[in-house]
């Protein structure tokens, strides 16, 4: 039930992205170049989902935990560091480049959209050079002990 319930939430969002238009990356750079011909659409999509968030949490304010799950996974972290700084701004760096974020490009992958597939060729690229460099520098030294 858990994964039909991951699946069935996973198609309401991409349905939400794409009735939305915000597969598209035109609509992306046109929101973040405020020059003449700006779009505020995206600011909609965010208070939408700000708001159905909000509602959602509210509902789920009483419960010991999730319908499909033993317990709610929050974040426990309460501090920003380096790691969360820097991975900000490529995001955003990322995001305002191509005019794709994970989201949208998985859903134009699906839809066989080819700029969406080289975004997800480089995404997944950039996932694994991170990942070796986060094991590499991360894994303490073994000693002889």
């Amino acid at each position: 039930m858990k994964l039909v319930a991951a699946l069935f939430g996973g198609a309401v969002f991409g349905a939400g992205l794409v009735i939305s238009g915000m597969t598209e990356p035109g609509n992306i750079i046109a929101f973040l170049n405020i020059a003449p011909g700006w779009n505020a659409a995206l600011i909609v999509v965010m208070a939408s989902a700000l708001a159905v968030t909000f509602i959602g949490y509210r509902l789920l304010a009483g419960r010991s935990a999730p319908l499909f799950d033993d317990a709610f996974h929050t974040p426990t972290k309460q501090q920003l560091d380096p790691r969360l700084l820097t991975g900000a701004v490529v995001f955003g760096v990322g995001w305002g480049v191509s005019g794709y974020c994970p989201g949208p490009a998985i859903v134009g992958t699906f839809l066989l959209d080819e700029r969406a597939l080289i975004f997800m060729v480089g995404y997944l690229v950039g996932v694994g050079i991170y990942e070796l460099a986060d094991r590499r520098f991360t894994t303490p030294a073994l000693t002889d002990g």
